[in-house]
């Protein structure tokens, strides 16, 4: 049994440390992010398609559902835009820095959608992520178009994981990615065409290692290590899950130094209001899972 729940520990760091590699393959892809997301969802949704297939799944849904699947696949595609170009604009450091304040925004975002109050502990804890993010800011001044999208980044993916916590109480995971990758791709597609870029032969022309890489964040980075963390938490409690993925910028940006430590050398400014942030989101994911074990005993005592 021990080495049993070793193995699912160190499946789950392997999908963390997946989930950090995606920014370094933001930086090796060389096309630009629009197109990279287009390519991200596009291959993640066959792939999906063909696992259904495989596991014979029942992907039949109502309109309006797919109109609230569509919503968030369009908030999705929307961070990993933002995401990939806080990269481009900046570096991987900066992209994954600003990625950690999403905590932050949950800490308002949440209450909203579950209808909860909004908890002392969080206000301090926002307050504390605001003042890493200025420190961070006001350091690499240089980065401030990458620290801007970032944010937002970090704001639609908080967006994506509510609106899912939502979806997740009623829907199988699968289907829920499945439609929201596939509306993804549709909502790309219409923006791109919109936007004066054509699917022609060079928007399909692109280099042997890209198409390497895009496939490796496709497959690897995006639809295995999503069916891997629905896996995983059959096995390990969801708080070790969430809490685990908080190391995502840590395990992101201490590989970025090493593959490129060019342009990923930051300021001590920068690292002290990085470790502010992703101190802050850790101690954030430790309170919570205290609070809610101490109701479970208080209600089983009851």
């Amino acid at each position: 049994m021990p080495n049993a729940k070793l193995k699912h520990y160190l499946h789950l760091h392997l999908l963390v440390f997946i989930a950090g590699f995606t920014a370094i393959l933001g930086e090796l892809i060389t096309i630009g992010a629009l197109a990279l997301v287009w390519y991200r969802m596009a291959i993640a949704g066959i792939l999906m398609l063909l696992y259904i297939k495989i596991i014979k799944l029942n992907i039949k849904i109502t309109k309006r559902t797919f109109l609230q699947f569509s919503a968030a696949g369009i908030i999705i595609a929307l961070h990993w835009i933002t995401f990939f170009e806080a990269i481009n604009q900046a570096n991987v450091s900066i992209a994954l820095a600003m990625f950690s304040s999403g905590a932050f925004f949950a800490s308002f975002i949440e209450p909203i959608f579950f209808k909860r109050r909004i908890l002392g502990y969080e206000i301090l804890f926002g307050l504390i992520v605001i003042l890493g993010v200025f420190l961070i800011t006001s350091s690499e001044m240089g980065y401030i178009n990458g620290i801007v999208l970032g944010l937002l980044s970090a704001l639609f993916s908080t967006l994506f994981a509510v609106i899912n916590g939502r979806f997740i109480e009623r829907y199988n995971a699968t289907v829920i990615s499945f439609y929201e990758f596939i509306s993804g791709v549709l909502f790309l597609t219409v923006f791109i065409l919109l936007s004066g870029m054509e699917f022609n032969v060079e928007f399909f022309t692109l280099s042997q290692m890209d198409w390497v890489y895009i496939f490796i964040l496709a497959s690897v980075c995006t639809a295995y290590a999503f069916i891997g963390a629905v896996e995983v938490m059959r096995y390990i409690s969801p708080y070790t899950v969430i809490l685990s993925y908080n190391l995502e910028p840590v395990y992101g940006i201490a590989m970025a130094l090493i593959l490129f430590p060019e342009t990923e050398k930051m300021s001590p400014q920068f690292y002290i209001g990085a470790t502010l942030v992703i101190a802050t989101v850790l101690m954030d994911a430790v309170l919570k899972n205290y609070k809610k074990r101490k109701t479970k005993t208080n209600t089983i005592i009851n």
